[in-house]
């Protein structure tokens, strides 16, 4: 296949590819079926923006719905603990537990803001979160330090958390278990000598991680707190990272997904125009296969569902014709977006 032929979409190959991870998890994904939650956001959200999610049929989408609200862990029912609130990422996880062990039944932040971000896409009102239990599970996760970990059973605790914890109190709208002050002072250490942004204080600044804390600094307003020496050295590091697309850190290869995660900062930092962007969308269209559908990391791999749908993304970064635009910081797209700025009106009515 020529370069020029695979340069079109396969508009229909990828959405008949998201869809059948909305049917069964192949054996090639079995070792993520506890993150299965995930895939599902990858999925939905990669039908949105495909401008096709009306190919989720209306029972699927009850059904989907059904199965994300079961993995809803809500408070305890003897003491009201509400610490261990949130969305577990799979089924296979969700069961009742003696009591010595029943704290390994507990919300997840990614699994938790996947979720939401899921149910919002399918246009669901939200009406069955337990907002405050969820918003005292983001609460018990901050560390003094001021990052998040991913659940109360034992995790890493890094930046990835961070954004998560920040999407979730925007999209309930609801920031009391959020402390803005020391996720920005974490945010800030974690600032390497070049102006990326690591995973934690001390590391090797990242792609994945500078989206992270710079689409929390948006969420909370709080970009407008870094001098213009950091705002300066972090567009200048991030635009280093393009060599035809782009890659996550000095001297590695590209991959499609930083298409994403370095084009949604620059995004924000409204540098993108200064990138080449028949560059980069030529190589996330090398990762394409255009026979089964969906997109990979490198060019002559296997896709992925998390693949397909970062590079589905960058390229509507991009202006790339036939598909939807999206909201870098909650990395939704805009028409879900507006559904959930309806919600929030709807939630101020009401109070």
């Amino acid at each position: 296949m020529s370069n020029q032929e695979n340069l079109e979409m396969a508009h229909r190959q990828h959405v008949k590819y998201f869809m059948r991870f909305l049917d069964i998890l192949p054996s090639s994904l079995s070792s993520h079926d506890t993150t299965r939650v995930t895939i599902a956001y990858f999925s939905v959200a990669g039908l949105d923006i495909l401008g096709s999610i009306t190919s989720i049929s209306l029972d699927l989408r009850s059904r989907i719905i059904e199965w994300l609200y079961q993995l809803q862990v809500h408070p305890d029912k003897e003491t009201g603990d509400m610490s261990m609130c949130g969305f577990q990422g799979s089924s296979t996880v969700n069961v009742e537990l003696d009591p010595a062990t029943a704290h390994f039944r507990c919300g997840h932040l990614a699994m938790t803001y996947t979720a939401l971000c899921s149910l919002i896409t399918l246009g669901d009102d939200l009406s069955r979160i337990n907002r405050k239990a969820l918003v005292q599970g983001v609460k018990a996760l901050q560390t003094e330090e001021g990052n998040f970990a991913a659940t109360l059973s034992g995790c890493e605790s890094d930046m990835r958390f961070v954004y998560c914890a920040a999407c979730i109190s925007y999209m309930l709208d609801d920031w009391s278990g959020f402390d803005k002050d020391k996720a920005f002072k974490y945010i800030v250490q974690s600032m390497g000598y070049d102006y990326g942004i690591a995973q934690c204080p001390e590391l090797e600044s990242h792609g994945g991680t500078t989206f992270c804390a710079l689409a929390t600094l948006k969420l909370t307003n709080q970009l407008d707190k870094l001098t213009e020496e950091q705002v300066e050295g972090l567009k200048r590091w991030l635009v280093f990272r393009q060599i035809d697309g782009f890659q996550g850190r000095p001297n590695k290869p590209v991959d499609t997904c930083y298409s994403f995660w370095v084009g949604a900062s620059l995004k924000m930092l409204n540098t993108l125009k200064l990138t080449n962007y028949g560059s980069n969308r030529r190589y996330v269209y090398e990762t394409q296969d255009t026979v089964v559908g969906g997109f990979s990391k490198w060019p002559d791999t296997c896709t992925d569902p998390m693949h397909t749908y970062l590079g589905l993304a960058g390229l509507s970064l991009i202006g790339e014709r036939g598909l939807s635009k999206i909201t870098p910081t909650l990395n939704i797209t805009k028409r879900a977006h507006e559904h959930l700025k309806s919600l929030h009106e709807k939630w101020a009515k009401e109070s």
